[in-house]
């Protein structure tokens, strides 16, 4: 997982290493400080093993470093939380079931720091869209608890972010695998196997090409659906999340081995399964075509189905805009391309990127 938000950030620890420390045992005084907080986390997508994971099957989940979720948070003279995210502008309390992973996250950081008499006003901005099997509400959470952590002075383990971002995901999902978690903070591509999570090497010079639909995705109906088809066409539902347990397995190797031409055909492969459990969507079928037809060597949905995202594989740059032209001239709302060689930049404060995503809290209220 990735280190802790002090780790990663040296010289401003340094900077405000004297300052915190005049009042660190000091919670009167601690109180009277302006601290603002920030905390960064990333998208992610599952290359292989959406479904076949709820059966235990191994599943392969990629962090999109280059599309950040950011938060912000700056103690207030109020005694409320406020909120600015996704349109939302108003107390945090008040926020609905939309936001109960950040009203969550804020408690749990609360707790882990072991203070709340600060009242903070948060912002949230993220490169990517929520709702699309993204991970965006795990990567909200992991933001905002590391906005209060750093507001506080404090610092956290990666073990404890990934409880403290966990026990915040239990409100979103009921029982999390940890997979969103663990991913929306990663270097390198995580394996979860029979519950358990590891990290997998990675050596391939490909692009990803990710697609947003524009369609809210639903994983509880997805779910649902499979699970339905699972108890009344057992053997042949079992057969298929066997090979895609295979595939997940094969596709592991391919990363390390850096086979461009493997793991897209895993990728044709599972998509064909994931159709034949009825969790792919016409506009993702669409996409997936003129991504293959554009060049892409591997392409499925990514995520619960239903809607959401679909991912292809590229292996050149070049036709991975030719890929992301042409889904943009299927009707695709968004497109990104992610190198997949790439390694995480140093976490930035972006002091600028906060006052551009407040600036437009502000006008939304308008």
């Amino acid at each position: 997982m990735a280190e802790s938000l002090h780790e990663q950030t040296p010289q401003r620890n340094q900077a405000l290493g004297d300052h915190r420390a005049a009042y660190a045992n000091d919670a009167h005084e601690m109180d009277r400080v302006y601290l603002s907080g920030y905390g960064e986390t990333w998208a992610k997508t599952i290359l292989i093993g959406e479904h076949s994971a709820v059966y235990g099957y191994p599943a392969i989940a990629l962090p999109l470093q280059s599309l950040k979720m950011r938060a912000w948070v700056t103690p207030t003279g109020g005694g409320e939380h406020m909120l600015h995210a996704l349109g939302y502008e108003g107390e945090l309390r008040s926020s609905g079931k939309r936001f109960a992973g950040i009203r969550r996250a804020v408690k749990v950081a609360e707790s882990f720091v072991g203070r709340s008499s600060l009242a903070f006003d948060i912002v949230t901005e993220a490169d990517f869209p929520a709702e699309r099997g993204l991970g965006s509400s795990a990567a909200a959470a992991g933001a905002v608890i590391r906005a209060v952590i750093d507001a506080y002075g404090r610092s956290a383990t990666p073990d404890e972010l990934f409880g403290l971002t966990n026990g915040a995901e239990i409100v979103t999902h009921g029982h999390p695998s940890g997979l969103d978690s663990v991913t929306t903070c990663a270097s390198d591509p995580i394996l979860l196997d029979h519950g358990a999570i590891s990290t997998v090497d990675m050596d391939i010079p490909a692009y990803l090409v990710i697609a947003d639909s524009g369609i809210s995705g639903s994983t509880r109906e997805a779910v649902g659906g499979v699970r339905r088809q699972y108890e009344h066409d057992f053997e042949s539902t079992k057969a298929l999340l066997d090979s895609m347990g295979v595939l997940g397995r094969q596709a592991v190797v391919d990363l390390a081995q850096g086979d461009i031409e493997g793991l897209g055909e895993r990728m044709n492969q599972a998509q064909q399964m994931l159709d034949r459990l009825a969790v792919s969507h016409p506009v993702l079928d669409l996409l997936v075509q003129s991504a293959l037809e554009s060049g892409a060597v591997g392409a499925k949905l990514t995520g619960g189905g239903l809607g959401g995202c679909m991912i292809a594989l590229s292996p050149s740059m070049v036709t991975a805009e030719a890929i992301r032209t042409n889904l943009y001239g299927q009707g695709a709302k968004k497109v990104w391309i992610h190198p997949m060689h790439s390694r995480p930049q140093s976490l930035v404060r972006d002091a600028p990127g906060y006052a551009s995503a407040r600036k437009q809290a502000d006008e939304n209220t308008r």
